[in-house]
């Protein structure tokens, strides 16, 4: 039970790439792209958890008590900007793109691609 974090985040990792790959609609892929990230973050706090660890924050030296790592949870705090701004980035040419090519689905652009081509 104690890699349990690390296999649910294996398994929602797995789910958010096969949404990548399996579907065509620039939407979904970036939905799946988001679950990936969320995974990621999942086992990034994993990785921190202490059992029965306390909050770093002394107030009172006392060398018997487990601290839990804060740095897990720093990294977290920016992996969450910089997946907030890159889906925004990514959903910006999405609109970009529909408003091209009159679709989101990757095939239809490529197929329309060629043909301008």
């Amino acid at each position: 039970m104690d890699n349990l974090f690390y296999a649910m985040a294996f398994i929602i990792f797995l789910t958010g790439f096969w949404i990548m790959l399996s579907h065509a609609n620039l939407i979904k892929k970036i939905i799946g792209m988001n679950i990936m990230e969320s995974a990621i973050f999942l086992f990034l706090v994993a990785i921190g958890y202490v059992k029965d660890g306390n909050a770093p924050i002394i107030a009172e030296a006392n060398p018997g008590i487990t601290y839990v790592n804060p740095l897990p949870s720093a990294l977290i705090l920016t992996g969450i900007v910089v997946s907030v701004s890159v889906t925004a980035f990514a959903l910006g040419l999405v609109v970009r793109l529909y408003q091209h090519y009159g679709t989101v689905d990757v095939d239809e652009i490529t197929r329309m691609r060629s043909e301008e081509l």
